[in-house]
C-alpha cells in the first residue's frame, strides 16, 4: 500500500484557533514538541565517536541522499531531513479512522487552519486504542494502523526517524524526494494532483540516483512493487464498490451483515487469486490476519492515475526539472477544472504514445 503520510499541522490550529478539543490540540502540540527535542544534526551524529558504526553508515546514506536532492533534483534545500531523531517506538503516529457499520463514507474531524481530515492521529498508540474503543462501542466499523513518517510541508524542518531509517535504500531515498516533492509544490484540496506530481519526482529522482550509484537494474525491482501495489489497491476498489453496492439495497440489517461478511470473504478469495499471479509475494498478507470491515476500505484510492501525464510534461521539457517545476506551477495556477482538462490532455497523449511505441515494437 501506498506510504501513510501524516500532514500534521494540528498544532498550529491550537495556536491560532484556540478552541475545539483541547485535550485533543494538546496531545498534538506535546507529541510534536517532544518528537523534536530528541532531534540532533545528523552531521553531529556522523561525527560523534559514540554513534553506532550501523546507523553512522545510513545517515551517511541519508546525507548523500538528501544532498542529490537539492543539488541535481532541485528539491528544496532547507533543513529537511539533515536532522534525526530515534523515538523508541515503531511509528510516529497512529491514525484512527472509522465509518458507520453499512457506509463507507469515514467519519471526519474538523479543525482550525488543518482543515477536515478523515482520521484522527495520535503520538502513543494507548490514546488511539482508547479512541478507538469509545467509536466501536457507538457501532462505527474502526482501523487503528501506524505511520512511519508524516510532514509538516515546510512549517518546521521534518526530521529523519529510526521509523522509517533503516528501511532499503530504494524506499529511503523514495520517501525524501516525495515529501521534498511536495514542499516544492503543493495545492489546498487537490490530493490527485499533489500525488501525482509527488509520485513523478519521486519515480525520476530514484532512476537518476541509482543510476548515479551504479545500480540502475534496482528501479525495475521498484517499479515491479509499484505495479503490485496498484494492482492490490484495485483490488481493495472493487469490494469498496461491491460493498457500497450492498449498502444501497433496501435490506434489513441483518441481511446487510450477511452480505457484508460475503463481500469481505470474496476479498480474500480474490487476493489469493492475485497473490498467485505475483509468484507468491507476500507484502499484502498482513490484511488477512486483520478482523476487516469497513474503515479499512474507506480512505483506498489511487493517486498515481495522472503520472504518466506528468511523465509526459517532464519529456516535453528535455528531462529538465527546473522547466517542468516551472510548467507544473503554471498548471496549478489554473482554476481547477482548467487544471484537471490539461492534465486529462496529457494523460491522452501519453495514452498515445504508449500505444505507438507499442505498435512499433510488434513491427520490428
Amino acid at each position: 500500500m501506498k506510504r501513510s503520510h501524516f500532514f500534521f499541522i494540528l498544532f498550529l490550529s491550537v495556536i491560532l484557533g484556540g478552541c475545539g478539543d483541547v485535550g485533543y490540540y494538546a496531545q498534538c502540540i506535546g507529541g510534536h514538541l517532544q518528537l523534536m527535542t530528541k532531534t540532533r544534526s545528523i552531521d553531529s551524529l556522523v561525527e560523534d565517536p559514540r554513534t553506532p558504526p550501523e546507523l553512522r553508515q545510513r545517515l551517511e546514506l541519508v546525507r548523500d541522499i538528501r544532498d542529490y536532492a537539492s543539488r541535481d533534483l532541485l528539491l528544496p534545500d532547507n533543513g529537511s531531513y539533515r536532522s534525526y531523531a530515534d523515538l523508541g517506538r515503531p511509528y510516529v503516529v497512529w491514525n484512527v479512522v472509522a465509518t458507520p457499520e453499512f457506509s463507507l463514507d469515514p467519519v471526519s474531524w474538523c479543525f482550525p487552519v488543518a482543515g477536515c481530515v478523515p482520521y484522527r492521529g495520535y503520538f502513543k498508540e494507548e490514546a488511539a486504542q482508547k479512541f478507538a474503543e469509545g467509536l466501536r462501542a457507538t457501532g462505527h466499523d474502526v482501523f487503528v494502523y501506524g505511520v512511519p513518517a508524516y510532514s509538516t510541508l515546510k512549517w518546521f524542518d521534518d526530521p529523519v526517524l529510526n521509523t522509517f531509517c533503516h528501511r532499503e535504500e530504494t524506499y529511503l531515498a523514495a520517501l525524501i524526494f516525495h515529501e521534498l516533492a511536495h514542499q516544492q509544490l503543493y495545492i489546498k484540496n487537490d490530493s490527485s494532483f499533489n500525488e501525482a506530481f509527488a509520485k513523478t519526482v519521486e519515480l525520476v529522482g530514484l532512476e537518476r540516483w541509482l543510476e548515479t550509484q551504479g545500480q540502475g537494474a534496482k528501479i525495475e525491482t521498484y517499479l515491479a512493487g509499484l505495479t503490485r501495489e496498484e494492482q492490490f489497491i484495485a483490488l481493495l476498489l472493487r469490494i469498496r464498490a461491491q460493498l457500497a453496492e450492498v449498502y444501497a439495497q433496501p435490506l434489513g440489517d441483518e441481511l446487510k451483515r450477511e452480505k457484508k461478511q460475503e463481500v469481505l470473504r470474496e476479498f480474500q478469495t480474490q487476493y489469493a487469486a492475485l497473490k498467485d499471479s505475483w509468484g507468491g509475494f507476500s507484502g499484502y498478507d498482513h490484511w488477512l490476519k486483520r478482523t476487516l470491515n469497513n474503515a479499512h476500505f474507506a480512505s483506498v484510492s489511487t493517486y498515481h492515475t495522472l503520472v504518466p501525464a506528468f511523465r509526459t510534461l517532464l519529456a516535453r521539457q528535455d528531462g529538465d526539472l527546473a522547466r517542468f517545476y516551472a510548467e507544473a506551477r503554471a498548471l496549478a495556477l489554473l482554476p481547477r477544472e482548467q487544471r484537471q482538462q490539461a492534465l486529462t490532455q496529457l494523460l491522452k497523449d501519453a495514452e498515445q504514445l504508449a500505444q505507438t511505441a507499442g505498435e512499433s515494437t510488434e513491427n520490428l
